[in-house]
């Protein structure tokens, strides 16, 4: 179901907004439709990116070895 949405801009803003837009080959509407969707999936995307990381780390196989170096050895010059 879609609902409207009223907002309030400067006038100027919305002319320029109108004309950029004519120049896409699109609407201020559909820009900012488009620019909502986005926005409102945002957190979902960055949730399912997280979910992913902890996936693959929690998949990989990481041999550390020992380490024998000292902190001088690591920064001789």
């Amino acid at each position: 179901m879609k609902t409207n949405l009223t907002i309030t801009v400067d006038a100027e803003v919305l002319r320029k907004a109108r004309m950029r837009a004519l120049q896409e080959d699109t609407s201020v509407n559909a820009f900012l439709r488009g620019r909502l969707e986005d926005y409102a999936d945002e957190g979902d995307r960055a949730a399912q990116a997280v979910a992913g990381v902890k996936r693959l780390m929690g998949a990989a196989e990481l041999h550390w070895g020992s380490s024998t170096w000292s902190r001088e050895e690591l920064y001789e010059r």
